[in-house]
């Protein structure tokens, strides 16, 4: 008897080769690629034998323009990320570290859908429908609206979903069902392709909204095949610092709508929480006249954020000192040492240098810099900022300050917690209840906030 014909395709990609490599061909992953076999070719040798049924054209006008529209959750943080809510026959997948708090959000997600009428079906493809009756106890999640049903094989997935005819259907996770005419073992990439088409057929015969959870590799990025991510229509990020209680719900892929919206929740014993306010929580424990410390108001996605950046220096006798970040690049960090050491005249070459981003948030964009400079220049020169101050702008390498995107929503939002003066570039635009300290160089703020001579020159 002949031997099936084997290719071998990467789980990180969902390249093909013919032979196996320890590195793939396309995407350089090592020790990626998986045996798997080759779909039979359909008879007659071609193609353009096999016929579909297919559904006929229709003119754009003629469709409904009301058939997509968003069921709302109840939950209002995941609601802002959706767009308004689940759109019927949409596929989204849910990705985020174990423990995160994917399972506790969509149960809580479910449950409140269930008290709005709607039939939901969670497939319990990692616990059992016990365990996860005890979580929804604990949470106060148990609404009888919520079907369970402990599975892993697809075609007893499929039969449950045409029993209940859910309006949303939960499977948690993707990675652990199962087709048994994929010829592959579960969790391979051929199962997780399988498995997430058929899913997403059964989304779109039944307008039922479809949620995936995914897990994630090692560096955060969704485990499994990019395919799976092109396949869905919603892609969000769940995650967080583990011994934080607060949570990030991201959309980096969203058809329906914006992907700039963020979610914010609280872990508590009751499960997850939103924050409607969540710069109040970041600066909930902020010690006012401290050294090294500066309040940013970041931008997460359209939403204003006030963060504390600080910042701490110690001498050092080591022959390279430490530069330690956290919530904030490490590489950007030495680039604004130099800066501040070259156009700021501020020596930080023979210090440990350790700066945060308090409340496990992390700051990527560059309207940062100013505010970590100000607190390191804080904390060299042992002085406190103005505490109804915040820091906003670009650092440039000849030490310019840069204009960043948003300054009105930013600044408004600090003149709506109480802030009245902001250190921003000389182009920033002017805010009701804000006073603008405008500079044009590092040197220039350094010389206006914190003088030397310990007489500054802020207005009143």
């Amino acid at each position: 008897m002949a031997r099936a014909r084997t290719q071998h395709r990467c789980r990180e990609c969902g390249a093909t080769t013919p032979r196996w490599a320890g590195r793939c061909p396309t995407c350089e992953a090592w020790a990626s690629l998986e045996e798997e076999a080759v779909p039979a070719a359909p008879v007659g040798g071609s193609l353009r034998s096999v016929r579909s049924s297919g559904t006929a054209p229709v003119p754009i006008t003629d469709l409904d323009a009301d058939a997509g529209t968003p069921v709302a959750t109840g939950i209002d943080e995941l609601d802002r990320v959706l767009g308004g809510g689940l759109v019927p026959g949409s596929v989204t997948l849910v990705g985020g570290e174990p423990g995160i708090g994917k399972s506790t959000l969509l149960l809580q997600a479910v449950a409140s859908l269930a008290a709005r009428g709607a039939t939901c079906l969670l497939v319990c493809a990692e616990e059992s429908a016990q365990q996860v009756r005890r979580r929804a106890e604990r949470l106060g999640a148990a609404t009888a609206g919520v079907w369970l049903v402990a599975e892993t094989d697809l075609p007893a997935i499929r039969a449950a979903a045409d029993q209940v005819r859910p309006d949303v259907m939960v499977v948690d996770s993707i990675q652990t069902v199962w087709d048994p005419d994929a010829d592959s073992a579960p969790g391979s990439v051929t199962q997780v392709r399988s498995c997430a088409h058929a899913l997403a057929a059964l989304a779109k015969a039944s307008d039922t909204a479809v949620i995936l959870v995914g897990h994630v590799t090692k560096d955060g990025s969704l485990a499994g095949p990019r395919v799976l991510e092109h396949l869905v229509d919603t892609v969000l990020t769940f995650d967080g610092e583990r011994h934080h209680a607060l949570r990030l719900l991201r959309s980096v892929k969203h058809r329906f709508g914006s992907t700039g919206e963020l979610g914010l929740f609280e872990m508590s014993d009751g499960g997850l929480v939103g924050v409607p306010d969540p710069s109040g929580l970041f600066l909930g424990d902020r010690r006012q006249g401290t050294p090294g410390s500066a309040v940013f108001p970041a931008m997460e996605g359209y939403r204003p954020l006030l963060v504390e950046v600080q910042a701490l220096v110690a001498e050092s006798n080591l022959p390279a000192p430490r530069r330690s970040a956290s919530g904030f690049d490490s590489g950007r960090l030495g680039l604004l040492l130099a800066v501040l050491h070259r156009r700021a005249a501020l020596t930080v070459g023979t210090y440990d240098v350790y700066v945060s981003a308090v409340g496990g948030v992390r700051l990527a964009e560059p309207g940062a810099d100013l505010a970590v400079c100000m607190a390191l220049a804080s904390a060299v020169l042992d002085r406190a900022l103005p505490s109804d101050l915040v820091v906003v702008g670009e650092v440039g390498l000849g030490g310019e300050i840069r204009q960043v995107s948003h300054s009105s929503r930013r600044l408004a939002e600090a003149a709506r917690l109480g802030f009245t003066r902001a250190l921003v570039p000389a182009t920033a635009p002017h805010v009701p209840g804000m006073r603008n300290v405008t500079v044009t160089t590092l040197a220039e703020a350094v010389t206006r906030v914190l003088p030397r001579d310990g007489a500054g020159v802020l207005p009143d």
